[in-house]
């Protein structure tokens, strides 16, 4: 075996938005500039775009919790092996932790999980004891999935690419405030929660810019609508990353609301472009705050929370200083595949 170029599959249910997708598209591009050979399988996606042009793309429904099809998927993948000769497997979600398991039993090869989320404690994530590895994105996972964890466990945080633009760049005239939240439109990320809030400070000027789509969005929409701001409520859909970075640079504070989380990378790239940050009091981001968050869910707590930004300028009380960047994050995962591999 080579022990210099790695022959990596990875494996993640769709490629189209969401905070797992991002990092496994900059943990793609990272290995490819190591000099690895990537294959990526997913049911596609439109992030599938801005792969490197030599990643081997397979489509597949590893999103379906349908065990005829996890197996039917587990056999296709297993004889593809004889083709792209994987050194490891890298799954991301539940679905793809049950396929690599099968994967991993019909040839032989490692695999590994990266667990993003607080998921929930039950027979769906099984696999995560039986991988030859499994990293958490935080502590908060880490405490959460204990008693799922294999032996060879381990916590690589979020990266996050350097950003080219920076808040303090900007004028911010003081005068409307422009709140923001990035993110998938789901249910656990909170958005109601935060419309519920500045629905009650109409007597301040505001406006709040919604990036990212989801099977919420329309709810959403409605929500805004029978709240009477949906004349200050823009609803943007996905937006590219630097289309991110530049609201982010030019906005007034960010809030996230979010029910529960494994870290929050919205967070961390938010505070790195230097933007404020209004956070929900999670576990995660308990790992990163200096102070008291905001109860997830309280709408009072949260409007409270929103007029003292506006009032005062105060936000939550989050720490930059311990980010990693995305190569760093890579070089200590290429790092765990070798020590998976070859215990070096």
């Amino acid at each position: 075996m080579d022990t210099g170029q790695l022959k990596i599959l990875y494996i993640i249910p769709g490629f189209d938005e969401g905070g797992a997708e991002i990092h496994v598209l900059n943990l793609i591009r990272e290995m490819k500039s190591f000099g690895h050979e990537i294959t990526l399988i997913s049911s596609g996606g439109r992030l599938e775009n801005e792969l490197p042009d030599d990643v081997n793309i397979i489509h597949m429904p590893v999103y379906s919790k349908n065990p005829a099809r996890i197996i039917s998927c587990a056999l296709k993948i297993s004889d593809l092996s004889k083709k792209f000769h994987w050194d490891i497997i890298h799954a991301h979600s539940r679905v793809p932790a049950w396929i690599a398991r099968l994967v991993s039993k019909m040839t032989g090869i490692k695999w590994l999980m990266t667990a993003h989320a607080l998921y929930s404690l039950n027979f769906g994530i099984t696999p995560f004891r039986h991988a030859d590895g499994l990293i958490c994105i935080s502590k908060a996972v880490e405490n959460h999935l204990s008693n799922y964890l294999p032996d060879n466990s381990i916590i690589i945080p979020n990266g996050i690419i350097l950003p080219k633009l920076k808040h303090k760049d900007f004028e911010h005239d003081g005068k409307t405030i422009k709140f923001l939240t990035v993110g998938r439109l789901s249910g656990l990320k909170g958005i109601d929660v935060a419309l519920r809030a500045l629905s009650g400070l109409k007597n301040y000027d505001w406006t709040l810019d919604v990036v990212g789509e989801g099977p919420k969005r329309k709810e959403l929409e409605d929500l805004s609508n029978n709240l009477g701001i949906s004349g200050r409520v823009k609803f943007h859909g996905d937006k590219e990353r630097f289309e991110v970075e530049n609201f982010m640079a030019v906005s007034s504070c960010m809030l996230f609301p979010s029910f529960s989380e494994g870290m929050g990378l919205a967070v961390l790239e938010a505070l790195s472009v230097g933007l404020p940050v209004i956070a929900s009091d999670l576990e995660a981001l308990q790992e990163i705050s200096e102070g008291q968050l905001v109860p997830s869910g309280n709408v009072e707590a949260w409007r409270e929370a929103i007029k003292k930004f506006i009032e005062s300028g105060k936000s939550s009380p989050l720490n930059s200083e311990n980010i990693i960047t995305v190569h760093d994050m890579a070089v200590q995962i290429e790092g765990y595949y070798k020590k998976l591999l070859w215990n070096e």
